[in-house]
């Protein structure tokens, strides 16, 4: 099978996205397929472990390390014709997105989505609440066209059929469970920070509004009022980081980590704590659970299927910075049942490895693609 994939940014460990879409890329080499990616931004040529090709782009303004696709498919039509994909797979609801649809359309190759990004809840973290139906609006339009979108949680995919988006398909996304995991706890790194004998609490993000930053800075001032045995760590980077630092005195600001270095930061802290309202899977969350810590997550999106509440990490009421901090004092001040949540978490974990998941995946690119195949036999009979 020759598979297109597509996706505005293909920088290694950019985000969940791109190590998603690296995933899958790797589980089509290792079974045999082929593949290309088209992209607005390239990863170093060392990374790219299949061809690669960049299109013509443009920076966004408050996400510099994004960059918008110019419209169309002229950019890549010649690549594609050479490469003869028998399925395209687009990644976000972006130009390029659109500009693979529509090359599709117009040469009748079956094509597929993932819905990665809650883009709809976007506007109203920049005072633009008027054009979340316009969002709306704009999914419809892609995903309606697509002959099937993943979706990596059920409370979104209900969400999406609510808003009058169809053709969707539960498949949840995986854990790197031999790179992320308890093992590679580094007792210098704590020493690093001061906190060889405090517990460290955790946030891994981009740090954009979008994430809910500010009740995540809610919640820390007023754990650091009830407690001071504790470290604050940060790992991340976005337009929000001078600010958001700003509002953050005391935590320690790792800045952008990936691969080894990103799972040491996860395996090395005790408490990860995210308040994001806007994920439709929330990969850092089960990455911090297969590094062996205990969760605390905003009871939103895809963290309600992968937290067993109680069990496996606890849940905190949506945008409450103080239930968020009640919930995160509650790990510090019990650490044996902090422990024991740890070990659950670990062990849902498990759950989510990408063999069988990415199984999954290329069943249904199988299944897509003979559908599409009787529909053209279909038109061409009648």
């Amino acid at each position: 099978m020759r598979i297109a994939y597509f996706n505005a940014n293909l920088k290694v460990g950019q985000d969940g996205v791109t190590r998603v879409i690296y995933k899958m890329i790797e589980g089509s080499l290792e079974r045999g397929h082929e593949a290309i990616a088209i992209t607005s931004t390239l990863p170093a040529e060392k990374e790219r472990i299949i061809p690669m090709y960049a299109v013509p782009s443009v920076a966004l303004p408050l996400q510099k390390a994004y960059r918008l696709a110019m419209p169309g498919y002229q950019s890549f039509q010649k690549i594609l014709a050479e490469f003869k994909p028998d399925i395209l797979h687009i990644n976000s609801p972006c130009t390029l997105g659109f500009g693979a649809l529509k090359f599709a359309k117009q040469f009748n190759i079956p094509i597929v989505a993932t819905y990665h990004t809650h883009f709809p809840t976007y506007p109203r973290y920049y005072n633009l609440s008027s054009l979340e139906e316009l969002t709306w609006r704009i999914s419809r339009k892609l995903y309606n066209n697509v002959d099937t979108t993943f979706v990596p949680a059920m409370p979104i995919l209900e969400e999406l059929e609510q808003h009058g988006i169809q053709h969707l398909q539960y498949l949840p996304n995986g854990v790197d469970t031999g790179l992320f995991s308890p093992e590679r706890r580094s007792e210098p790194w704590r020493r690093r920070l001061g906190a060889a004998d405090k517990p460290i609490v955790l946030f891994v993000s981009r740090l954009v509004w979008e994430k809910d930053l500010r009740v995540l800075a809610d919640a820390y001032k007023l754990l650091r009022t009830q407690r001071a045995d504790f470290q604050m760590v940060i790992v991340g980077d976005g337009h929000a980081r001078v600010e958001f630092e700003a509002m953050m005195p005391g935590a320690h600001f790792l800045g952008y980590q990936s691969g080894l270095t990103l799972a040491e930061s996860f395996a090395s802290a005790d408490i990860f704590m995210f308040p994001s309202t806007t994920e439709t899977f929330g990969l850092v969350t089960l990455e911090a659970m297969a590094s062996g810590l205990a969760p605390v997550a905003a009871k939103t999106g895809g963290a309600v299927e992968i937290i067993e509440e109680g069990c496996s990490g606890l849940f905190a009421a949506p945008l409450n910075g103080e239930d968020l901090a009640n919930k995160v004092r509650w790990l510090l001040e019990h650490p044996s049942q902090r422990v024991s949540i740890a070990a659950q978490a670990h062990r849902r974990a498990q759950m989510y490895r990408w063999e069988s998941i990415l199984a999954r995946l290329f069943e249904s690119y199988s299944v897509v693609k003979e559908i599409h195949r009787r529909r053209i036999c279909l038109s061409k009979a009648a």
